[in-house]
């Protein structure tokens, strides 16, 4: 019997390793995997690079987490945003390295990664500082940059709803980036708000299926 449920949070986490590239869901606290990212700052996982996008807010989920000093590098859209202090005083400071993504180009070299594409062209980023450095190519008279696949070693997702298979659906724009972050890492590991039996989700409304999915828990705080 396929049973991708794990008893807790820190079974969870236990598949992280040192050195891991970790792609985190979330559209600002939308969909993010806050209770996952500040358990990974109770252990000894250290030098992760972060791929989410945005580079966390407040004192909670990723940034908390990059408070810790566990991450090397974070890879995103939008490193500042309303009520982020950490990141900036942690690259202010040189402790931590930033590749700025946009977030079209960020989105699709995860699909590439989930899809098996080599590369593609886009005119993103041509004539700027971020596409100083890269291959470009003039397409229909546009000129386009190359870009490469981004794939992770975890994917950490939140989603609403799943199935001990893997099988998982999403609260509206809490969706984001969750799809394409679990087709373009090894390892998937979903926190759902709950857990049902195999059968009661409706198969049209699946949005992620288990077959992307390594690992699936509900993660209750503690009282």
């Amino acid at each position: 019997m396929i049973n991708k449920k794990v008893l807790n949070i820190n079974d969870a986490i236990s598949k992280i390793y040192n050195g891991s590239v970790i792609l985190a869901s979330g559209f600002g606290n939308a969909g993010a995997p806050n209770d996952l990212l500040e358990a990974i700052t109770k252990t000894d996982i250290n030098n992760l690079t972060i791929v989410s996008n945005n580079a966390g807010e407040g004192n909670y989920g990723l940034a908390k987490l990059l408070k810790s000093g566990k991450v090397t590098k974070i890879i995103c859209s939008y490193p500042i945003s309303s009520g982020s202090v950490i990141f900036q005083n942690l690259y202010n400071s040189g402790q931590i390295q930033l590749e700025v993504v946009p977030q079209g180009t960020l989105s699709e070299r995860m699909r590439a990664a989930g899809a098996g594409i080599g590369a593609f062209f886009t005119p993103t980023s041509a004539q700027t500082k971020l596409g100083e450095t890269k291959e470009t190519r003039f397409i229909q008279g546009v000129e386009h940059v190359l870009e490469y696949p981004l794939k992770g070693d975890i994917a950490l997702i939140h989603a609403k709803k799943g199935d001990r298979l893997g099988n998982i659906i999403y609260n509206k724009s809490a969706r984001n980036f969750g799809p394409v972050m679990a087709m373009a890492a090894t390892t998937t590991i979903v926190q759902v708000e709950e857990l049902v039996e195999v059968g009661q989700i409706d198969p049209e409304l699946i949005i992620t299926p288990g077959i992307f999915v390594d690992h699936i828990f509900v993660y209750k705080k503690p009282a």
